[in-house]
């Protein structure tokens, strides 16, 4: 064969041979935007490209998993690292969607805060519903779910979100039930009909929450005198000016959101590299300056301003008195329990 003819081919063999090395330069990692991303933006992916010169390229999605399978169903897998919600967590690993992830190549679990280190997913971050007051309204704080149910010391509607998850831990709690036996109670009959008669108790008194800032927009107009709210944002509403907005973290619900690896990324190595980083306590620590959520490994809070320590879902106090949502118990009974919720809810 002419070298003329030959030329092209090596050049191609050269393209083929160092193609792996071109991609693992590069890490897509998907996230679900807004201000988690600008607080991941700054504290992870700036820092881990520039230690480890592979660049990240940041996008976010609104948690559609179909959109995820038909990548892996196909093996034409383009993003990396994804973040998810932890029912989704259950039921992609289970469905083959995500990597099992190998902890030797990033982190000994036992560093990790319960519940933080899954098969197919490390935790990235936490986040509580609490309950939530306006100060200037009450002459007296509420401490308890019992006290969120007391209409007579705190007259006035409450908002509660417009669903059976949260919404029927929270009622159990407020009939006296420690946070760690809820979900004995939740698996029985007697238990789910123990949450809704208490339920039943507070209906009138009702004003029902599906966006995550209309808690903090009740709370400031006066519409209702207590709130169940997602931490993070009455945490913004505070840094915005609403100082009169509190939070008790007694009986506050937690989970996790998961980083994963979506099952044939193209860069599993470089893929591994950003688990290792973002799982360090100092870089954790960092991604608490910009977003009040929690933090995964055990030695992060010791490394956290105790101010903003105070109001994260995973400062040891707050873990204490909390409850951590069983994501199996929802993705096993959720569908049921919200069409029983909404029935009852439209009576």
């Amino acid at each position: 064969m002419p070298s003329s003819m030959r030329f092209p081919s090596v050049l191609l063999y050269a393209g083929l041979l160092f193609a792996p090395l071109l991609s693992a330069a590069e890490l897509t990692v998907v996230s679900f935007g807004g201000a988690n991303k600008d607080a991941q933006q700054k504290a992870y992916y700036q820092p881990f490209a520039a230690s480890s010169g592979i660049k990240v390229l940041s996008g976010d999605y609104n948690g559609e998993m179909a959109r995820v399978r038909a990548m892996v169903d196909s093996k034409r897998v383009s993003w990396d690292v994804l973040d998810v919600e932890s029912p989704d967590l259950m039921r992609g690993c289970d469905e083959g969607m995500f990597e099992k992830l190998d902890y030797r190549r990033i982190i000994k679990p036992a560093e990790l805060l319960p519940g933080a280190a899954q098969p197919c997913g490390m935790a990235a971050y936490a986040w509580s519903t609490v309950l939530a007051y306006n100060a200037d309204k009450l002459k007296t704080a509420p401490r308890s779910w019992a006290d969120f149910w007391d209409v007579k010391k705190y007259p006035g509607k409450r908002a509660l979100r417009k669903g059976a998850k949260y919404t029927l831990e929270i009622a159990l709690m407020a009939d006296g039930v420690a946070p760690h036996d809820v979900y004995k109670l939740l698996n029985t009959p007697a238990g789910l009909n123990r949450a809704f008669a208490k339920l039943d108790q507070l209906k009138p008194y009702i004003q029902w929450w599906e966006a995550g800032a209309q808690p903090a927009q009740y709370l400031v107009a006066g519409d209702v005198v207590m709130s169940s709210a997602y931490n993070g944002r009455i945490s913004a509403a505070q840094k915005e000016g609403g100082k009169q907005l509190q939070m008790v973290w007694n009986g506050n619900i937690y989970d996790y959101d998961y980083w994963t690896i979506p099952k044939g990324s193209p860069n599993l190595e470089a893929a591994y590299k950003f688990l290792a980083f973002v799982s360090q306590p100092a870089a954790q620590a960092e991604y608490v300056k910009g977003i009040s959520y929690g933090v995964s490994h055990r030695k992060a809070s010791a490394l956290i301003d105790k101010s903003v320590l105070a109001n994260l879902p995973t400062a040891p106090q707050n873990l204490k008195q909390g409850v951590a949502i069983d994501s199996s118990f929802w993705v096993d009974h959720g569908e049921n329990l919200e069409q029983r919720f909404n029935a009852w809810a439209a009576r």
